[in-house]
């Protein structure tokens, strides 16, 4: 990935040495970074007094006073990151956001329309529904690959072994496609179909050749693989046949299916999104 644009995403946990490893690796290989640090803060809580022309609004008593101490402790967070960077020698700005959910999703959203990839940091997960918006957003409102469980990893962004979940469809491709300067770099690539279907419909009458071929032509080192999910949930066997390949990455496409079915019922890129062992990009 180099002389590529990186945002990262984090919260008010985070910390500096958080980015130990990941600027290493952008002077190494001359990344920019964009650091975006969030802060959320309620709902601005108004109530109204009085009926008709003579109401009014009232906010409670320590509801500012409570935000300004957010915005100053998200402050002293973003100097501190900023001076850390600086002294690790990578090129990068750091940018701090405080406010409501709503406001925070559209940050990230606006941050992906002008970088390569987007990196969610893992301090996020501690706040559930937020991590799940911000992701959401990532993915549905901005035109970046996405990335998981990155930052503590050295190979995630030059991996030397990738494991491609493959499903013919425009996700995947867009996952491929966002993952392709790895791809070249990579000394095996996986491209791994489960319980596939060879019709010319679905995913070809020789399943994976035509990724094989894509890939091939940019140079890259390409194994197709064809897996019987054995009645496995896909997520669940895609983390284990890249474990014995020992990939450094997994590249998939995401929500193939609705957000809704995978949300009351599950599936391959919720098991990906909660999974916190492999680093994963995933493309919508």
């Amino acid at each position: 990935m180099q002389n590529t644009t990186i945002t990262v995403i984090l919260g008010e946990a985070a910390q500096p040495t958080d980015l130990e490893q990941l600027s290493r690796t952008a002077c190494e290989h001359n990344l920019h970074l964009i650091v975006l640090l969030l802060g959320e803060v309620p709902p601005i809580p108004i109530y109204s007094i009085g009926i008709g022309e003579f109401s009014a609004y009232s906010l409670p008593e320590g509801w500012q006073a409570d935000v300004d101490d957010a915005n100053t402790a998200l402050e002293k967070q973003r100097d501190s990151i900023s001076q850390y960077l600086v002294d690790q020698g990578a090129s990068a700005e750091v940018r701090a956001v405080c406010g409501e959910a709503a406001g925070l999703r559209n940050a990230v959203a606006r941050a992906g329309l002008t970088c390569d990839t987007i990196i969610i940091g893992d301090d996020l997960r501690a706040e559930a529904m937020l991590f799940n918006d911000i992701v959401h957003a990532a993915l549905f409102d901005s035109s970046a690959a996405v990335m998981l469980n990155a930052l503590s990893s050295k190979e995630a962004l030059a991996p030397q072994s990738v494991f491609v979940g493959w499903k013919a469809g425009i996700p995947a491709s867009r996952a491929v496609r966002a993952a392709m300067p790895a791809l070249r770099q990579a000394q095996d690539i996986t491209v791994a179909l489960f319980d596939p279907i060879a019709t010319s419909s679905r995913d070809g009458e020789n399943p994976g050749s035509d990724v094989a071929a894509w890939l091939g032509h940019q140079g890259c080192r390409v194994a197709v693989q064809q897996y019987p999910s054995g009645g496995q949930e896909i997520g669940i066997a895609i983390t284990k046949r890249a474990k014995k390949t020992g990939a450094n990455l997994i590249v998939m496409g995401a929500y193939d299916h609705s957000r809704l079915r995978e949300t009351v019922f599950g599936g391959t890129t919720r098991t990906l999104i909660d999974q916190r062992e492999w680093p994963v990009l995933l493309c919508h």
